[in-house]
C-alpha cells in the first residue's frame, strides 16, 4: 500500500478549481528554453540511401537519432507550494542549474515556474496539467506541493523530484520508486542552543507555527521535548493564514515570552513582514528555521543554503530522468550549518550576535520586503 494514500484521499475530496492552467504560471520567475525544431528524414530520401548501398548504415543512425530524442529535449513542470522568499529562491536556483545542465550537456530543457498560491486545489490543476502535457519531470517545491504532485504522477510514473521537505516521512513521500528529492531537515536542538548562548536566563519560549505545516510537526515535537528537559515553559499559538499569524503573534507577545521559535513553516513566513515590527518593539526575538525568515525581518537562523538545495535539486532530478531511478535514495538531506544574523533587527532588539561567531558560519543580511 503507497505510503501517501491519506493525501491522495485528501485531495480527492477537493472540488477542481475554474480557472485556466495558463494563468497559473508565475510572471516574473518564468522561464522558458524552447525546444529546436527538427527536421525529419522522408521515406524518399531513405529509399534512395538504401538504393545507394547505405540501407544498414542509414537505419543505424535512425535508430540512434530516435534513441537521443527524449534525451535532447526534456520539459519540466517546476511547481511552488506558493510564493515566498525561501521557495522564490530555491525554484530559482532550480532553474538556472537547469540553463547550466543544457548548456553541458548539448540539450535542450524546456521549463516553467508555477506557484500553487498555497492551495491544493490549484495545485492539483497544475500537476494534472503537467502530465497531460506529458512532461518528463516534475519538481515540486516544499512539502504540499510534494504531495500533491506525488499523487498526480502516480499512474505515469513520472518522476517526481521534489525540494525542500523537512520530515520527507511524515509528509508520506518515501518508499515510492518515482519519488526523491532533498530535505532541509531542521537542527532544532541547535537553534535553541543559540537562544539559550544568546540568553541563559530565557524563562519561556513561544511556539509560532501552522497546524497545516507537515514540516513543522517533527521540529514543534522536538523542541518541546528539548524546553521541558531544560524546564523551560513554553506558550503555543497556531495559525493558518496572514491574519491569523499577526494575531497569534501579538497573543505571544502578551504572554510575555522571552524569544519565539518557528520551525521551516511555509505559513508562517509568508507574514514575516507583518510581524517582525511588532516583534523588534516588543523585544521579542525571533528564532527560525529558514534565512527567508530573517531577510524579512526575524532576528536569525541556522539552516542550509536554499540556493545549493535547489541546484542539487535540479541535478537530482536530471539523474532520475536520463539515468532512471533505480538506486536513488528516498531522499538526501542538506547539510546545514549556516548561521544567518538580521542586523537591522539585532540593533533593534538591542542584541550583541557575536555569541554565534563561534557556532558557525555566520552570515550578516538585512531586511528585505520579498
Amino acid at each position: 500500500m503507497r505510503r501517501h494514500n491519506l493525501v491522495k484521499k485528501m485531495i480527492a475530496m477537493t472540488a477542481a478549481v475554474a480557472m485556466s492552467f495558463s494563468l497559473l504560471a508565475c510572471g516574473g520567475g518564468e522561464k522558458e528554453t524552447k525546444a529546436p525544431e527538427t527536421k525529419a528524414e522522408t521515406a524518399g530520401e531513405t529509399d534512395a540511401k538504401s538504393e545507394a548501398g547505405n540501407t544498414e548504415e542509414t537505419q543505424g543512425q535512425e535508430t540512434e537519432d530516435a534513441g537521443n530524442v527524449e534525451k535532447k529535449n526534456l520539459k519540466v513542470a517546476i511547481v511552488k507550494q506558493m510564493d515566498h522568499a525561501s521557495l522564490d529562491e530555491i525554484a530559482n536556483a532550480v532553474g538556472a542549474e537547469l540553463d547550466k545542465l543544457a548548456a553541458d550537456h548539448g540539450i535542450t530543457i524546456e521549463y516553467e515556474i508555477y506557484s500553487g498560491q498555497g492551495d491544493q486545489s490549484v495545485l492539483k490543476q497544475i500537476g494534472d496539467q503537467a502530465i497531460a502535457d506529458e512532461v518528463d519531470m516534475i519538481i515540486p517545491v516544499a512539502t504540499l506541493a510534494a504531495q500533491v504532485m506525488t499523487v498526480c504522477a502516480e499512474d505515469t510514473k513520472t518522476p517526481v523530484v521534489y525540494a525542500a521537505i523537512s520530515d520527507p516521512e511524515a509528509a508520506e513521500v518515501t518508499g515510492i520508486d518515482y519519488v526523491t528529492g532533498t530535505s532541509d531537515a531542521l537542527n532544532t536542538e541547535f537553534i535553541l542552543d543559540m537562544m539559550l548562548a544568546q540568553n541563559p536566563d530565557v524563562k519561556k519560549v513561544g511556539l509560532l507555527y501552522s497546524l497545516s505545516e507537515a514540516n513543522s510537526t517533527t521540529p514543534i515535537a522536538e523542541a518541546k521535548a528539548y524546553l521541558e528537559s531544560k524546564n523551560i515553559e513554553y506558550a503555543e499559538a497556531t495559525a493558518n493564514t496572514n491574519d491569523e499569524v499577526i494575531a497569534a503573534a501579538s497573543v505571544l507577545v502578551s504572554e510575555e515570552v522571552d524569544a519565539i521559535f518557528t520551525p521551516t513553516d511555509n505559513v508562517i513566513m509568508s507574514a514575516e513582514l507583518a510581524i517582525a515590527d511588532t516583534l523588534i518593539e516588543a523585544g521579542v526575538p525571533h528564532y527560525t528555521g529558514a534565512d527567508s525568515f530573517v531577510r524579512n525581518g526575524a532576528f536569525i537562523t541556522c539552516g542550509v543554503n536554499y540556493t545549493e538545495l535547489g541546484s542539487k535539486t535540479a541535478d537530482l532530478a536530471y539523474q532520475a530522468v536520463t539515468e532512471g531511478m533505480e538506486g536513488m535514495e528516498d531522499f538526501y538531506k542538506m547539510d546545514g550549518g549556516i548561521i544567518t544574523v538580521n542586523t537591522e533587527t539585532a540593533e533593534g532588539l538591542k542584541i550583541d550576535y557575536s555569541v554565534f561567531a563561534d557556532m558557525g558560519e555566520l552570515v550578516e543580511v538585512q531586511t528585505t520586503e520579498d
